[in-house]
């Protein structure tokens, strides 16, 4: 065949492949331009002039009428980009979306505490950029599955918002890429599905499974497996929390499962841990209070009656021990496949960082392998066997009927 009769060939592959093409794209226009003629976006934005004139004349005419009125216009929140107006004739639906997030930068997952940045306000900022939202958090039917401390992160945390639905189930929107796609690389909407009006994140969640990490070194994993099944079952945990007397008045919760197990990493012969904790709902900072106790166990500084002894009722006043950190701590479920790609990438930059750590380490004088070392641990709490107190025969905390009383006091002053 010559090589003209070739390329003749070729060209007429290419111009079959712009035919369809061409085809493709004028069915979706078709779709598109189906779409458009149901929109009314156009119609509002010309009577929306006409609207802000006929208001502002109403409002002179009440300036000037001499009524016992203020005359001042209500003041409206505007959600900077785009009017309100214009969305809310939208068909709308609620939302339950799956959020995974590292914790480390973060104030913690609500936006409550005012402190920026938290996981929620850059998913609201998410929200309001990608226009699948209108309103603010207070004028929806808003929910979550809980919510985390400063530093801690989540593999699984779930949240319900009405989002905005553009046409038929077949032009349905991602809204895992639309979000992810201006959402910080620390936070990734992992998955979502529709649910009803009366669906709450918070109420609707069975259980709960936490995951803290730790290094092995020096520490009884076994004691610390038989003290930890103590827990498993209903108890009142009082002296395993951060109390909160205003807002809670009940401390029984239920552990479901309590497993200690290795995960498949070593650091130069340290072998890396996990507690795995699950249950229905949890106090405040209630897990990293059961770890702190559990590392003092594993030490050899606390027996294992301890926790018998925190979980009877008899004990109203919790002794003062200190926290484990938070970074190691998880709120875990299964993220999906969808992620793996993103993860795998994230986890080869963490692990490039922990190479370079590893050769600064390397390239440091030996450490004295005194006595002092031996004490230490990796996990965060350091203690030494001669300076402990044990918990039973420390200073106290006020019991939660003494914080009730205070409450009382001071708002009877007020």
């Amino acid at each position: 065949m010559s090589e003209g009769a070739e390329e003749v060939i070729n060209l007429r592959s290419q111009i079959t492949c712009l035919q369809n093409r061409v085809r493709e794209l004028e069915e979706e226009n078709a779709k598109f331009s189906s779409r458009l003629s149901r929109c009314r976006c156009n119609e509002l934005q010309e009577k929306m002039p006409r609207e802000k004139s006929e208001n502002l004349g109403e409002e002179r005419g009440e300036m000037n009428s001499g009524s016992k009125r203020s005359g001042r216009k209500k003041a409206t929140r505007k959600t900077p980009g785009y009017d309100t107006r214009i969305m809310n004739h939208h068909p709308r639906r609620y939302v339950a979306l799956k959020v995974m997030y590292f914790g480390q930068r973060f104030y913690g997952f609500s936006q409550e505490a005012q402190m920026d940045p938290s996981i929620e306000s850059e998913i609201f900022k998410a929200l309001e950029t990608t226009r699948l939202l209108i309103g603010d958090k207070k004028e929806i039917q808003y929910s979550r599955c809980g919510r985390t401390d400063k530093g801690v992160s989540a593999f699984g945390q779930r949240e319900t918002v009405p989002e905005e639905q553009d046409g038929p189930p077949e032009g349905e929107i991602d809204y895992v890429r639309v979000l992810n796609g201006v959402l910080p690389k620390d936070i990734r909407i992992v998955g979502w599905c529709p649910v009803s009006s009366d669906f709450s994140a918070r109420f609707s969640c069975l259980s709960r499974e936490y995951k803290y990490f730790f290094w092995g070194d020096n520490l009884n994993l076994s004691v610390m497996e038989t003290a930890g099944k103590k827990l498993i079952g209903e108890h009142d945990f009082r002296n395993f929390c951060k109390m909160d007397a205003l807002n809670v008045h009940t401390y029984r919760r239920n552990v479901m499962s309590f497993k200690i197990s290795p995960c498949d990493m070593r650091f130069e012969g340290h072998q890396l841990y996990a507690i795995k904790i699950k249950g229905r709902a949890f106090l405040w900072h209630q897990v990293r209070c059961i770890v702190a106790v559990l590392f003092m166990i594993g030490q050899g500084l606390e027996s294992p009656e301890v926790i018998d002894a925190l979980l009877d009722t008899r004990t109203l006043r919790k002794p003062q021990y200190l926290m484990a950190p938070e970074i190691p701590l998880v709120l875990l479920s299964y993220a999906g496949q969808a992620l793996h790609v993103h993860l795998e990438n994230e986890c080869r930059l963490y692990q490039l960082q922990a190479a370079i750590f590893r050769e600064a380490l390397l390239s440091l004088l030996p450490l004295s392998t005194g006595a002092e070392n031996k004490d230490s641990s990796s996990n965060g709490v350091t203690r030494k066997k001669a300076s402990h107190v044990p918990l039973m025969s420390r200073e106290t905390e006020p019991s939660y009927e003494e914080r009730r009383a205070k409450l009382e006091t001071a708002k009877l002053r007020a």
